[in-house]
């Protein structure tokens, strides 16, 4: 028999209270995610790069309307910030700590910014790109977008060229496999290479 370690459970979806289903429905399309076809009165949305959907819809839950509370990890937030901006949504300002602004060392989970739904259901956005030690493990290492890996690309560009300077400004032909290691590690919160 498998201990509770050994089997993988995943999110699949979280449940938010909301008033007006259609109302619901149309703040969900503006922040861009899809709508899920469902077998039932549900309505099911995923954001762009999750394996996780919301639901909501008549009587799908007793929670109070707006309690709810999520998070959801972007790998730039500036840039997610200027974009729900130029959307139209209505997102409050960055913020790490008690500070104004962005993280200036553009720390993993340190920046955020809070939007919220017409019901008062408030979503966190949350800066991550290095995850934290074991919350990952690196034989299930991936990306769940195009823009997602375009960052870690981005950023294992800089990091290598540090590399290769330390290195006396040589051109590393081992390039994949560095830029590969750093990938995963970054994901996987493992100690990066230098």
């Amino acid at each position: 028999m498998k201990n509770l370690a050994e089997i993988d459970m995943k999110i699949e979806v979280t449940v938010l209270p909301v008033t007006d289903v259609e109302r619901a429905v149309e703040f969900y399309r503006g922040l861009g995610w899809r709508q899920d076809k469902t077998p039932s009165s549900v309505v099911q949305f995923t954001p762009h790069g999750s394996s996780a959907s919301i639901h909501f819809g008549e009587g799908v839950t007793t929670a109070e309307p707006g309690s709810g509370r999520h998070f959801l990890v972007v790998s730039d937030i500036v840039a997610t910030h200027e974009a729900l901006l130029a959307a139209g949504i209505e997102v409050g300002p960055l913020f790490h700590g008690d500070a104004d602004g962005p993280d200036p060392e553009r720390r993993s989970y340190v920046t955020r910014a809070e939007l919220a739904d017409p019901d008062g259901n408030t979503w966190v956005l949350q800066e991550v790109t290095t995850r934290l030690p074991g919350r990952v493990e690196a034989d299930d290492t991936s990306y769940a977008s195009v823009t997602d890996l375009a960052a870690a690309l981005r950023r294992a560009a800089v990091a290598h060229g540090e590399h290769e300077k330390r290195n006396g400004g040589e051109y590393d032909v081992n390039w994949p496999e560095w830029y590969a290691e750093y990938l995963v590690k970054e994901q996987t919160g493992a100690p990066l290479p230098q």
